[in-house]
């Protein structure tokens, strides 16, 4: 296996198309030809999870959030960052990010939080313009002529609806939440349900004139949080961390059985740098 081989499965299952404009996906650092046996996967490249790769020898990381995402001008052992990247280098490990494109894959994040929620009749909360669509079937990762419904985020119904307080309960349970912040009246009956992983209050505008009941991402401003309030929708927050580590964990398994010659597994040190103190 090279790097090549991972950069074209991870682009078979969440193509670059997918992502937004503003993102920056795919190989970040590293050579294509380089072999590539072990990888580890994780939401965040730190210094900790950096040291982790190194020690069990990964020679690729896959980043959920990309590093060297705003311009950078230099890389040195100054600043921690720099040091973290230059120990990589050093090591031989190469480091790419999906980012967006794996928030909005068929099977992304965005899907894997809906069925574990076990919602039905799922589909993108925000669908693909016709000329991302036709950007998306240009490429070769979907040269299978995959015809599902792709856009970002997800809106699906519950098969019973329950209340809010409830909702959120039961977001906090299946995500892992260390807590659940929510923003609405708890009694309040939901039935359809919109999702945007991670910081995506912006989709809380398509929620409501889709009709939800309520929206979940994983962290929002106050302002954002008054305007759900204002608005009717319910707004359920479970961290950002909670909202797309599991996934993370899904997207190790899944390489594991697509090559299973190699030795592939999530970080094991990275944890939510949030902790959540009950009263």
């Amino acid at each position: 296996m090279l790097v090549a081989d991972w950069i074209t499965e991870l682009e078979r299952f969440a193509p670059p198309a997918l992502a937004e404009q503003w993102d920056n996906v795919g190989l970040l650092i590293g050579d294509r030809s380089q072999s590539a046996h072990r990888v580890l996967t994780c939401l965040t490249l730190t210094p900790d999870v950096a040291a982790e790769a190194i020690a069990v020898g990964a020679e690729l990381v896959v980043t959920h959030h990309p590093v060297l995402f705003k311009a950078t001008q230099r890389i040195t052992a100054d600043t921690p960052e720099g040091a973290m990247l230059l120990a990589l280098i050093r090591n031989g490990a190469a480091v790419y990010s999906p980012h967006t494109a794996f928030d909005s894959t068929w099977d992304g994040i965005n899907q894997s939080i809906a069925e574990r929620l076990s919602l039905c009749e799922i589909e993108p909360l925000v669908s693909c313009t016709i000329e991302e669509r036709e950007r998306l079937e240009s490429t070769a990762e979907v040269a299978t002529g995959d015809r599902r419904p792709v856009g970002r985020g997800r809106l699906g119904r519950l098969k019973t609806p329950i209340a809010l307080a409830d909702l959120a309960d039961v977001v906090g349970q299946r995500l892992r939440a260390g807590g659940v912040q929510f923003v609405g009246e708890p009694t309040r009956i939901v039935s359809r349900v919109g999702i945007a992983c991670g910081a995506a209050a912006g989709f809380l505008k398509d929620a409501r004139r889709l009709g939800c009941d309520a929206f979940i991402t994983g962290e929002a401003r106050f302002h954002d949080c008054l305007e759900a309030r204002t608005s009717g929708v319910g707004m359920i927050l479970p961290g950002h961390y909670a909202t797309e580590r599991p996934a993370v964990e899904e997207l190790a398994r899944r390489l594991a059985d697509r090559f299973p010659e190699c030795h592939v597994t999530a970080s094991e040190v990275e944890s939510d740098p949030l902790h959540w103190r009950p009263l």
